[in-house]
């Protein structure tokens, strides 16, 4: 089991350390971490390159996750009785590689479009609640960040909730609570402006303050 999750962890950091943002930047002649916020996620090319540069990172960051967990559920593992832990494990290894891809000096994004497409791979019907809960937060607040990290809070409780009967069951909870931990750690800059009243709001200039520090993804 010990290779087994290696080779998830290995293949999921491959997978994920390919980064969107940054080559849609390169095809713009521009490094996207020395635009905006310096971070080359979803967020920071919509704000930076536009609507289309936005929407092409979030797909390609959203399947680049999506895909290679379904790899491991139906092609590497399909006959592995805890292969839902190895999804999970896969999933975490590809965020870590797009937050941390060492062919960028570990400057990737935050890892939300990433995550959401873990979420849908590993059990689609958190859609139906995990959209709601997004849209309204945002809505509400104006925060990205308050209803990306909602979404993310919601991921362990779900998945205790949905696979208490699978083999694995704590191990399965505790790396769901490892996607919370890491989104909460990619968005503490994000949370101390939040608690100081400086967080960046949907359609808001940007604080001059945070030209500097990264935002979501």
């Amino acid at each position: 089991m010990a290779l087994q999750i290696a080779l998830c962890i290995a293949l999921g950091y491959l997978v994920g350390s390919f980064s969107t943002g940054y080559v849609i930047g390169l095809i713009n002649h521009v490094d996207i971490r020395e635009m905006g916020s310096g971070n080359a996620g979803t967020t920071n090319a919509f704000r930076t390159l536009g609507k289309k540069a936005g929407s092409i990172t979030f797909i390609g960051d959203f399947f680049k996750a999506l895909l290679v967990v379904l790899l491991v559920r139906w092609v590497i593992y399909k006959d592995v009785d805890y292969v839902k832990l190895l999804e999970l494990i896969c999933g975490f290894g590809c965020v870590l590689g797009h937050n941390f891809p060492v062919w960028l000096k570990f400057h990737g994004g935050k890892g939300i479009a990433v995550t959401a497409g873990v979420f849908v791979a590993i059990d689609p019907l958190i859609l139906p609640f995990g959209i709601p809960l997004f849209a309204i937060l945002v809505i509400t607040t104006k925060y990205v960040s308050v209803g990306s990290l909602a979404v993310l809070t919601l991921f362990p409780i779900w998945n205790a909730f949905r696979f208490r009967e699978l083999p694995y069951y704590w191990a399965i909870v505790v790396v769901s609570c490892m996607y919370t931990v890491m989104a909460f750690f990619q968005h503490r800059q994000n949370i101390k402006r939040l608690m100081n009243g400086t967080e960046n709001k949907i359609g808001q200039k940007k604080h001059l303050e945070q030209e500097e520090a990264p935002t979501e993804s």
